[in-house]
C-alpha cells in the first residue's frame, strides 16, 4: 500500500494553482471540471507519477473552521520535503512568500512554515537521517 493522493483545502483554486506551481514549483497533473469547481491536482516535477496533491475547494461547511483553527494554532496542513530548508526559504522569500516560522533545526530535522496564501500553513522539512 502507498499514498496515492492527499489534499489541502483552498479558498480559491486558481490562486492555489498559481502558488503551488509558479511559487512552490509543482506541476499540474489533473484538471477535471466538476460544476463550479475542478478536480485539480499537482505533483512534484521530480516524481510526476508520485503522490498527487488535490487543491480541494473549501466549500464544505466543516472545511473553513478546520482550516482557520489549524492556521491560528500554527499547525501546518501539509509538509513537503526539500534538500535545504534555509536555501529554499530564501528562494521563496525572494518570491514574496511569508513565513510563519523561520528555519529551525531540531535534532536531525530542519523545518520552516510558510503561508500558502490560500488559508493554509505549509511546512518544508529536511531530515539528515
Amino acid at each position: 500500500m502507498r499514498i496515492h493522493l492527499t489534499s489541502v483545502f483552498v479558498d480559491d483554486q486558481d490562486k492555489a494553482l498559481r502558488f503551488y506551481t509558479e511559487v512552490l514549483g509543482f506541476v499540474k497533473k489533473a484538471e477535471v471540471p466538476l460544476g463550479a469547481d475542478r478536480w485539480l491536482t499537482v505533483v512534484s516535477p521530480e516524481d510526476p507519477d508520485g503522490t498527487e496533491l488535490l487543491l480541494e475547494p473549501d466549500g464544505h461547511p466543516a472545511a473553513k473552521p478546520y482550516k482557520t483553527a489549524l492556521f491560528e494554532d500554527g499547525i501546518p496542513a501539509a509538509s513537503f520535503a526539500v534538500d535545504d530548508v534555509p536555501a529554499e526559504s530564501d528562494r521563496l522569500r525572494g518570491l514574496g512568500v511569508r513565513f510563519a516560522q523561520e528555519p529551525r533545526r531540531t535534532g536531525p530535522v530542519t523545518t520552516a512554515i510558510l503561508d500558502d496564501t490560500c488559508g493554509n500553513l505549509i511546512q518544508i522539512v529536511h531530515s539528515d537521517e
